[in-house]
C-alpha cells in the first residue's frame, strides 16, 4: 500500500490538492501496478516560519 507525505511550505487550494493526488495515483497506478484504491496521500501544510532555506526562514524574505 503506497502512502505518499507532502510537506509544503504555505498552503495549497483544495483544487491544487486534488490535481496533485489524482497525479500522484495515477503514476502509482501506472508505473507500480498499485491500485487506486491502495494510495493514501498525506498534505502537511506548515507555515514559513517553519521552514528555512540557506539559514533563513521563508517568512523573513
Amino acid at each position: 500500500m503506497p502512502y505518499v507525505n507532502i510537506r509544503i511550505a504555505g498552503s495549497l487550494s483544495r483544487e491544487q490538492k486534488a490535481k496533485i493526488a489524482d497525479e500522484i495515483t495515477g503514476t502509482l497506478e501506472r508505473i507500480a501496478h498499485k491500485p487506486k484504491s491502495y494510495t493514501y496521500i498525506a498534505f502537511d501544510e506548515l507555515p514559513d516560519e517553519n521552514w528555512a532555506i540557506a539559514g533563513k526562514l521563508l517568512d523573513e524574505e
